[in-house]
């Protein structure tokens, strides 16, 4: 019987690393705005990023920037700094807050402080406070939000908004970030109005 119980461990095994090993949905809620403008985007168009003088960590900057050069070019951009016609700009944010045994916020409850996430630079702010009759350990989620802003740089006028909100178990920033920056830039440039929910698969 040793043989057959040994397979049949070997299998489970298998299974529980294959379910380990799959992919994870991330639902973000979107909204996209472009201008007239947008309509003569073409394919292949060039672009720089744009930072805020506050974003200034070498080390965000360029994993941020890896990650939305690899989303923009899925769209059609081409990143380009010396031959540019527009800028992108991004900024991110996730913060963390606790929920009761229903989902639900509590009031007042939001803790370890807010993590802002751009092309540069992660900002921690105060805690907060933990409401009454929560389960211990207090269960936490994340609110991960993007926005994308593409600016034409010969009229400086800003030709492409666009935003992703996702809130969830996960904390790891950056595959969120990921699949949120891939749900805020669907159907660039031409997205249809209004807001829409946009689901994005990555690796767990």
């Amino acid at each position: 019987m040793q043989g057959p119980l040994r397979f049949l461990s070997l299998l489970v095994a298998a299974l529980l690393l294959a379910g380990c090993s799959g992919m994870r949905v991330v639902e973000s809620q979107v909204r996209a705005t472009p201008t007239p403008a947008a309509a003569t985007i073409e394919p292949g168009a060039r672009y720089r990023f744009e930072r805020l003088p506050s974003q200034t960590d070498p080390v965000e900057n360029d994993s941020v920037d890896a990650i939305a050069e690899a989303e923009l070019g899925a769209v059609g951009l081409v990143h380009d700094e010396a031959a540019a016609r527009y800028s992108v700009q991004i900024s991110s944010r996730m913060q963390p807050y606790t929920v009761d045994e229903w989902g639900r916020p509590y009031d007042g409850s939001r803790v370890g402080g807010t993590i802002v996430i751009g092309t540069g630079g992660a900002v921690y702010g105060p805690g907060g406070m933990i409401g009454m009759n929560m389960r211990f350990p207090p269960a936490t989620q994340y609110r991960h939000e993007v926005t994308v802003l593409l600016r034409e740089l010969a009229s400086n006028q800003i030709v492409y908004e666009t935003s992703a909100t996702h809130e969830g178990p996960w904390a790891d920033r950056y595959n969120i970030l990921r699949a949120t920056l891939a749900a805020a830039l669907k159907d660039f440039p031409h997205p249809p109005a209004g807001t829409r929910r946009v689901k994005v698969e990555i690796p767990r």
